[in-house]
């Protein structure tokens, strides 16, 4: 029984997140050896600028730890990796139209003629969002490079719930750290 009941949350954790609507992008310099970073610092200067709330902020920056730490890494006062974040927003404007084409009636004079093709009344939806971009970039500290960069982009929604809004940064963070380490393409073939 324990594992049907396993299986069915499974499985509707498997649903949820695959309809999430986070596009995950990353980017790295073909030339570092990502084993040797075993130790991270938050880049405070950089992070400071960031124009979300403070709030957020220590939201996206523990989920980061907590990726980092179950990826082997450590904090250090000298670390290999300084970690900093940075965000973009903007307004997103959706117009659908959608005609109605089939069979209608044509009209001569006082009566109904001959039934033919025709284009119905229509509508036009329009809809906004906004749509925000999270970008983790780790930077070598020793060469002061970039050297990995996490891009995920979403729909913002605005929750009045505090456990929605963590969940959703939570998964959104996640998403991104999951490309951490660069897999290399010599490895894929």
């Amino acid at each position: 029984m324990v594992k049907i009941y396993t299986a069915i949350a499974t499985l509707f954790l498997l649903i949820f997140v695959s309809c999430s609507s986070i596009s995950v992008y990353s980017d790295y310099d073909k030339t570092t050896d990502f084993s040797q970073f075993r130790t991270y610092a938050f880049y405070k200067k950089g992070i400071d600028r960031v124009e979300i709330s403070d709030l957020d902020k220590r939201r996206i920056l523990r989920v980061i730890e907590k990726e980092l730490q179950s990826k082997g890494m450590v904090p250090s006062d000298d670390p290999d990796v300084l970690v900093n974040i940075f965000t973009k927003s903007r307004e997103r404007i959706d117009v659908y139209t959608n005609n109605y084409y089939g069979w209608y009636p044509w009209y001569y004079g006082y009566g109904y003629g001959w039934y033919g093709p025709g284009m119905g009344w229509g509508y036009t939806n329009v809809s906004s969002s906004t749509e925000g971009t999270l970008f983790i970039d780790l930077i070598d500290a020793r060469k002061k490079e970039l050297a990995w960069q996490g891009i995920g982009t979403g729909i913002l929604s605005y929750s009045k719930s505090v456990e929605k809004k963590e969940a959703k940064i939570n998964d959104f963070v996640t998403r991104i750290m999951m490309a951490y380490p660069p897999q290399l393409e010599e490895a894929k073939n």
